[in-house]
């Protein structure tokens, strides 16, 4: 892990390529991250936040998630001074989702019902909304989308499986479908094109993978030239009591980093990963004792693997050179936090890295930015301050993080300006 240090003093980033002298927050903003390394708060509060980008001319956009009461958006920020804290602040859409992104010249937002864009203006949109693909499934269970993009026109959106493990009812403790027709709407990834307006789904695109649980944290690696996610792991192991204990339900079902190859079928529901033992083993649903195998050791193990209930909820291959070596074509993966650990304390609400080379882990992981809790350990997660949820690599490579809670963005900056 690396050595973690709490900046206490503001801390002056010098001009370089071009770029204005941004002065850290004391305390950075709350964060703690390895030494070297300090962050200024570039905006608060900008609503219930999930996904942001940053544009080659450095601002920001934020997809805001819907509320029962109050329909979501994008939040557009900049900053005119240069001083590193946005000083404008627009908004825009009628409706918010989780996953934002720019391509080709427009902004995409993925909706929990489908895939929208607007054509990129000075910071508002240049033109009307345009819908990408519609007709995704709505389900309680696992609604949000994401999606990501490679490099030969293809558009990739998860559609979450509606349910925890395949059962009927949901959350119980009983006999998993088989097969699990749950799986034949969602519980995997779709490929569409990402230039034609007016596809649906259902007609139009293609299931690229499949036996996943779901995901909020999606990427293209440009290097490994392949798509990876980070998946939630199951819950509720602790209703077989005959195998299962509450702490083992709390360590046990790892979160996956996995690489998605076209085509391929991941186990779920019928089988997880137990990070303890290293393997994929049978779901309790499904006849597993959490020893017992069975057929699991044909799916493909994932590249990493991580502390159970933590919610990884995005992904990023840092692809920059203002960080240190060490972190080119590494992944970093937002961890939104457990709440299903009890009785031992909550878990997650950090931000880890993890070193990767030609597409695979090339080491174990290290908490990167932690801090956003407040008190820590937490027990349940109502109690955290703040909870992240998005990652951006800026064009300078710098990291912006945003929280879910209130909306408060960080830019963490290598004080170094860079590691060769």
């Amino acid at each position: 892990m690396a050595s973690v240090v709490t900046v206490t003093a503001s801390v002056a980033l010098f001009a370089q390529a071009g770029r204005a002298a941004v002065s850290c927050d004391q305390g950075n903003g709350g964060l703690m991250l390895p030494a070297g390394f300090c962050a200024v708060v570039v905006a608060e509060n900008v609503g219930q936040a999930r996904h942001l980008v940053v544009s080659p001319s450095g601002d920001i956009y934020v997809a805001i998630r819907n509320q029962p009461d109050a329909p979501g958006g994008i939040v557009a920020l900049r900053d005119t001074n240069r001083d590193g804290r946005a000083d404008v602040r627009e908004r825009f859409g009628d409706a918010g989702g989780t996953g934002i992104a720019l391509y080709n010249g427009h902004l995409y937002l993925s909706r929990d019902d489908a895939v929208v864009r607007f054509p990129l203006g000075q910071l508002l949109p240049a033109g009307p909304m345009e819908v990408v693909v519609s007709g995704f499934p709505q389900q309680r269970v696992h609604p949000t989308k994401t999606l990501t993009f490679d490099n030969q026109g293809g558009l990739y959106v998860n559609i979450g499986n509606p349910s925890n493990a395949c059962t009927e009812p949901d959350q119980t403790k009983s006999n998993g479908l088989n097969p699990c027709t749950h799986q034949e709407a969602g519980g995997g990834v779709w490929r569409f094109d990402a230039n034609r307006l007016g596809q649906v789904h259902g007609k139009d695109g293609r299931r690229y993978s499949s036996g996943l649980r779901q995901t909020n944290a999606m990427r293209w690696h440009p290097a490994a030239n392949a798509l990876y996610l980070a998946q939630h792991g199951r819950n509720g192991l602790n209703r077989w009591q005959e195998y299962f204990t509450e702490e083992t339900n709390a360590e046990t079902p790892a979160e996956e980093l996995q690489r998605i190859d076209r085509g391929a079928d991941y186990g779920f529901p019928y089988c997880y990963y137990d990070r303890l033992q290293g393997k994929r083993v049978r779901a309790p649903e499904y006849g597993g004792d959490g020893k017992a195998v069975g057929d699991c050791a044909k799916y493909p193990p994932p590249v990493a693997a991580f502390p159970a209930h933590w919610a990884p909820n995005d992904l990023l291959f840092y692809t920059g050179t203002q960080f240190d070596a060490k972190y080119r074509g590494g992944a970093f993966i937002a961890f939104h936090g457990s709440g299903s650990r009890a009785p031992l304390p909550q878990g997650g609400y950090n931000v880890v890295f993890q070193p990767m080379r030609d597409g695979k882990a090339s080491g174990n992981y290290e908490i990167f930015a932690d801090g956003f809790a407040g008190k820590s350990p937490i027990k349940v997660r109502e109690e955290a301050t703040a909870r992240p949820m998005g990652l951006a690599e800026g064009p300078d490579g710098s990291l912006y993080i945003v929280d879910s809670v209130k909306g408060k963005i960080w830019r963490v900056i290598n004080q170094r300006g860079g590691v060769s």
